[in-house]
């Protein structure tokens, strides 16, 4: 505690890292800063230069030449020296890119042997195989109680199918031997037409004639 409080906090890796990448980003800046001012001193000597040519002043236009070329020679040291401190930039930014893959990795890693550590293969194993036993028991019971119920329920749809056919049978019969029993003779008129028995025969072939028709009818629904 004394040592931090009299030096400083000591910085992590990682700290100086980004520190130092903040003062190469500095550096780069002024560099380029510097460049710009020289290469616009450039082109003002050009310009005296030329100036001076056509005065014919040669003296000074042999000093301004020397003082061109010290300047290309900076421009050109500058553009050096900032395309190395750009590379350093770039290696560092690496190695800070590379230590978090690293701690990326390392948490992972302790995740995944964590995870190792709470899967116990026999323990997955058996409940695998209850949770397999107990999905076919529900299986057999879901398919013996679909059984069943198509029992009852198959039971009750044909009775309840037939019942509903022979109704509609008897329903259009029951309109046609409304028809032939109204054509029928009376009581009156089997007493005045003759001996008892032929109204008896009569309606006796009445009655058969119907179920006749019923029994075909019958015989045409099974057709179908």
């Amino acid at each position: 505690m004394p040592l931090e409080w009299l030096f400083g906090k000591k910085k992590t890796p990682q700290e100086m890292l980004r520190q130092n990448q903040r003062a190469l980003n500095k550096a780069m800046r002024e560099l380029d800063r510097e460049r710009t001012k020289m290469e616009q001193q450039e082109k003002k000597v050009i310009a005296d230069i030329k100036k001076m040519a056509k005065q014919g002043q040669m003296d000074a236009v042999k000093i301004m030449a020397k003082d061109l070329v010290r300047t290309r020679r900076y421009v050109k040291k500058f553009i050096l020296m900032r395309a190395n401190i750009q590379a350093v930039s770039l290696k560092i930014q690496t190695l800070k890119s590379n230590d978090s893959m690293a701690q990326a990795m390392k948490g992972v890693t302790k995740a995944m042997a964590t995870m190792n550590k709470q899967l116990k293969l026999p323990q997955i194993q058996k409940i695998m195989q209850e949770f397999e036993k107990q999905s076919e028991m529900m299986d057999m019971k879901e398919e013996m109680m679909n059984d069943a119920i198509d029992d009852v329920m198959g039971d009750e749809e044909d009775d309840e199918e037939s019942d509903a056919i022979v109704g509609q049978v008897l329903d259009e019969l029951g309109l046609q031997i409304a028809d032939e029993i109204s054509g029928l003779p009376t009581a009156n008129q089997t007493v005045s037409s003759g001996p008892s028995k032929q109204p008896q025969a009569a309606a006796a072939g009445g009655v058969s004639e119907a179920d006749a028709d019923l029994e075909a009818r019958l015989e045409n629904l099974r057709r179908q």
